[in-house]
């Protein structure tokens, strides 16, 4: 069941505090879940669990490919280790790690990467990762996530500690807009609506969700009605629903906090061209680098707004009239 807030304000708790939260009452149960980081407990909220599980907690240092490689090593032994770095160095660092010890030897690690896309703000370029998801998408088996809110997040840490294999979460730090009721539930591998309607779909990850709401309701004013999807697992990807939506509106846009090359967009992209081609554009960052500036600053420059999805919208229901794909 999903029920969207009764108002979308920012939340109280960080993401990364209702990310410790539930690991540890995940670890509480299961004596099997270590925290494994790369110097950044701080940043990465995982303080806490250090200091209730004190022997089950390792800082490597600022060493991201070899806590990786640690993490592979420990899963062999029958543990579940949850790796935590910034998104660039949970990925583009350790890529090699993460695709041998983990994917290819079929190891059982989850790895956290924080500050997702423009979240990293005041850190730059250097720290903001627009291509992570793209690159744990080229891993065969590789599940990636990018939770929306703390409801989602909560509900997310569990799952991955009960299903084997490797996961790799997005999130920012910070805190963010309250888009769901704590009574929700949700599924890896499965999206889900938050809105309906008949002209168009909306489909969203991560922050981009409530900008995805936002537009949809200026929308409406114009008397467009568009369908939001909350596609919060990139892989595997929800392509039942993808294609239910292409049926039901026959056009849709994408909205991500990351390049739009191999993300949200490209994964969309692809389902639709195989199973039912419609009309389609893609919001999110055109193939470029980031830079330092504040959040909001930041999603302007990117155009990861509202706005940008309501002009991308119009565009694509003016591509539907004229049946163009």
């Amino acid at each position: 069941m999903i029920k969207l807030a009764a108002e979308h304000v920012a939340e109280t708790v960080a993401m990364r505090d209702a990310y410790c939260e539930a690991l540890i009452a995940v670890a509480e149960e299961d004596p099997r879940i270590l925290c494994i980081d790369a110097d950044v407990m701080y940043s990465m909220g995982t303080v806490p669990f250090a200091r209730k599980f004190p022997d089950r907690s390792i800082n490597c240092g600022i060493m991201e490919a070899n806590a990786v490689g640690l993490s592979a090593g420990l899963s062999v032994t029958g543990l579940i280790p949850f790796f935590h770095a910034f998104g660039t160095f949970a990925t583009r660092r350790a890529y090699d790690q993460v695709f041998l010890s983990c994917a290819y030897a079929d190891a059982n690690v989850k790895i956290v990467g924080g500050d997702a896309g423009v979240t990293a703000a005041m850190n730059g370029a250097t720290h903001m990762p627009f291509e992570d998801m793209g690159i744990m998408r080229n891993i065969p088996h590789m599940t990636i996530i990018e939770p929306a809110d703390t409801t989602v997040i909560r509900q997310m840490v569990p799952q991955m500690a009960k299903a084997y294999g490797n996961f790799y979460m997005r999130s920012c730090r910070r805190t963010v807009t309250k888009i769901y009721d704590e009574s929700s539930r949700f599924t890896v591998g499965r999206g889900v609506v938050l809105k309906d309607g008949i002209d168009l779909t909306i489909m969203a990850c991560g922050i981009m969700v409530y900008e995805a709401l936002k537009a949809a309701s200026a929308l409406e004013k114009e008397e467009i009605k568009a369908r939001v999807v909350d596609m919060f697992t990139l892989k595997p990807i929800d392509k039942g629903l993808i294609v239910d939506c292409a049926e039901k509106t026959g056009a849709l846009v994408t909205a991500e906090n990351h390049n739009i090359i191999n993300g949200l967009g490209s994964a969309v992209a692809e389902v639709l061209v195989e199973n039912r081609p419609v009309p389609m554009e893609r919001v999110g960052v055109s193939d470029r680098f980031g830079e330092v500036g504040e959040q909001g600053f930041l999603m302007e420059k990117f155009g990861l707004t509202a706005d940008k999805i309501c002009k991308a919208s119009r565009r694509v229901i003016a591509r539907k009239a004229t049946d163009r794909v």
